[in-house]
């Protein structure tokens, strides 16, 4: 009972980025690189601000806690959180160009990509163990993939890059849960936001003054950064990595929606079908959780009646 929570903030981080194309799009004029540096520099600052104000006791434990690691055990943790700082800035860039300048179907691909890559990095790198009707899900969702590519080579290769750093991301914080979720995407925010400021002066243009810009910032910084990061890493703590990588299908399949029905992007049978698929994959993958209260409760029931 108690794991429905970290499912719950699964669910709920992937159900928010579904409409991360939204606070995106209104700005699609400014440069990639402009929109990039400003959504680090104020979710490294906003998320300090709440960690400072209002959860300085957690800082205090999180810093006994790393100082009484082993050194071994502090340089894991280090260098988890700062390559993984790293990895999740090189998604945002790749994300915010893909959907400005190629189309949002295509970052819509690149979610649907990440799932299948999340399993296996998992598999590899940490040895998750995955269940027969697990790795029948995989195999619809890579099947459906491939459909989705078909004469669509640009979208696949781009897609790709994108899924390929997120599913690397959330492969590497599994593994690094030593420290506060918060405080570790915060670390990893101003770690990140250090490396940007050398080179905000040289490649940024001019400061945005159009209220639309901090409109659509502030919401891709609360709700399409700050809020689904944490709920993804604190999933991380409660369930798989595999899991919270099948959750991501819910993301790119509200995209898609909002492709076709809000920005109004072409869409064939082949691709309905194969979204259609996807569907049935995450029901197949998430079978036992779906289904396994009932199954629980016939059990019970016919015990009693044999009773």
């Amino acid at each position: 009972m108690k794991k429905y929570k970290y499912y719950f903030a699964a669910f709920f981080a992937f159900f928010l980025w579904g409409f991360f194309s939204l606070g995106l799009k209104p700005i699609s004029n400014y440069a990639s690189l402009d929109i990039m540096f400003y959504r680090v520099f104020f979710s490294a600052l906003t998320i300090t601000a709440i960690n400072l104000l209002f959860r300085k006791n957690n800082i205090r434990k999180n810093w006994n806690d790393f100082s009484e690691m082993s050194s071994q055990k502090k340089k894991n943790t280090l260098i988890l959180t700062l390559v993984g700082g790293i990895i999740l800035s090189a998604n945002w860039f790749i994300f915010i160009y893909v959907v400005n300048h190629v189309s949002v179907k295509a970052g819509s691909l690149a979610y649907l990509i990440c799932p299948i890559l999340t399993t296996v990095f998992a598999f590899v790198l940490l040895r998750e163990k995955l269940t027969k009707w697990q790795w029948l899900a995989v195999s619809i969702s890579t099947f459906s993939c491939i459909i989705l590519s078909l004469n669509h080579f640009q979208d696949i290769l781009y897609s790709l890059i994108v899924a390929a750093t997120f599913a690397l991301y959330l492969v590497s914080q599994r593994k690094n849960s030593e420290l506060d979720k918060f405080i570790i995407l915060n670390i990893q925010l101003l770690f990140v936001a250090l490396l940007f400021l050398p080179f905000y002066p040289k490649y940024s243009g001019a400061i945005p003054t159009e209220p639309i810009f901090y409109a659509c910032l502030f919401s891709i910084v609360v709700f399409f950064t700050i809020i689904p990061l944490f709920l993804n890493l604190y999933a991380l703590k409660g369930i798989t990595s595999s899991t919270v990588g099948i959750m991501m299908y819910i993301n790119p399949i509200i995209n898609f929606g909002i492709a076709i029905f809000y920005f109004n992007e072409k869409v064939t049978l082949l691709q309905l079908f194969s979204y259609s698929l996807i569907l049935f994959s995450i029901i197949v993958f998430n079978k036992n959780i779906i289904f396994g209260k009932k199954s629980k409760a016939k059990i019970t029931a016919a015990v009693s009646k044999s009773i």
